[in-house]
């Protein structure tokens, strides 16, 4: 029998590289490998619905739940991040704590990017900075339309605006950013980060709350699902299989160009266990949750969503645990 021939967007990982390079290859189909930066993935399905298959914001996701995006999710989670390290402040600002961060000047590239969500969720649950007493600037438009909580203050930078020249000319008094800004990574001392030891304060973060943010889930396209039902459980399969492989190639210090690997490796398992990039609903259910609350507090969502309502019916079954 022929195999079902589907698009698959997603970004180049060591955690999906195995169906991009074809390594791994999901029962029943052929893939078509479509690699790209993250914008314009989730600008193309937004806008156009182009492909079968695709890696995408997890915010995006949650907005269209509200609307009319034809596709449903599995809960396969190939990008995940830590964000204190990416709340950047002007030095000078008077911004020592995260407390500093009311009354001030911060941008965000959209409300609706998965980081900020993340990042203004933090901040106010388990740090007592409300939403509606920071003055919040966004960088680009929403990739869909938004109807903001009351009191929440959002003005729209100019078209042309750069946040990073903003915050060093003193127009801006912080960012929420989904990447390092570029005067971090050249060490100006006129920009920092909020938190001197933002690994330290990340990982006293999960031990607190047992949270690894998400950023992107995968979605099929509904027509595909409802005359190949199968589809769903053999992609989440061969996903599972293509994070396998890329924990199997970690595990030996010839392949990877770290000289201190095993001691890197060793200290994610004691922290966060050995699978920390965990997929299935069941072991990810208190994070999608948190998500879903900060979305719906930061008017991404009318209704707080019960999570499972976002992931295939069939794939809602538990995986088979993971192998050390």
């Amino acid at each position: 029998m022929a195999r079902l021939t589907l698009t698959l967007a997603c970004g180049d990982y060591d955690l999906t590289r195995g169906l991009i390079h074809g390594s791994i290859v999901p029962q029943g189909i052929e893939l078509i490998p479509l690699t790209m930066p993250s914008p314009e993935r989730h600008w193309r399905l937004a806008r156009g619905h182009e492909f079968d298959v695709c890696e995408y914001s997890l915010a995006s996701y949650l907005v269209s739940r509200d609307g009319d995006l034809p596709y449903t999710a599995i809960p396969v989670f190939p990008h995940r991040r830590f964000r204190h390290s990416f709340v950047f402040v002007r030095t000078g600002a008077g911004i020592e704590r995260p407390e500093d961060l009311i009354g001030k000047r911060v941008a965000v590239r959209t409300w609706q990017t998965t980081a900020g969500v993340w990042m203004r969720g933090m901040l106010a649950s388990e740090y007592g900075v409300p939403l509606e007493n920071v003055h919040w600037f966004a960088q680009h438009e929403e990739d869909l339309p938004l109807t903001l909580p009351a009191g929440v203050r959002l003005e729209r930078l100019p078209r042309d605006a750069n946040v990073d020249t903003m915050l060093l000319a003193g127009e801006l008094d912080a960012a929420l950013y989904p990447e390092i800004l570029p005067s971090i990574l050249r060490g100006d001392p006129r920009v920092r980060r909020l938190w001197p030891d933002s690994r330290a304060a990340e990982q006293a973060y999960f031990r607190r709350t047992g949270i690894f943010p998400i950023m992107h889930t995968v979605v099929i396209r509904n027509r595909i699902l409802a005359e190949h039902p199968w589809v769903a459980r053999s992609l989440l399969d061969a996903f599972t299989r293509a994070k396998q492989q890329a924990y199997d190639y970690l595990e030996n210090p010839r392949t990877v160009a770290l000289a201190w690997v095993r001691d890197l490796l060793d200290e994610q398992k004691a922290l966060m266990g050995p699978d920390p990039w965990v997929y299935g609903f069941a072991p990810n259910r208190h994070t999608l949750a948190t998500f879903c609350q900060y979305g719906h507090t930061q008017g991404l969502t009318r209704r707080l969503i019960d999570p499972a309502e976002l992931f295939v019916p069939t794939t809602l079954d538990e995986l088979p645990k993971y192998v050390e």
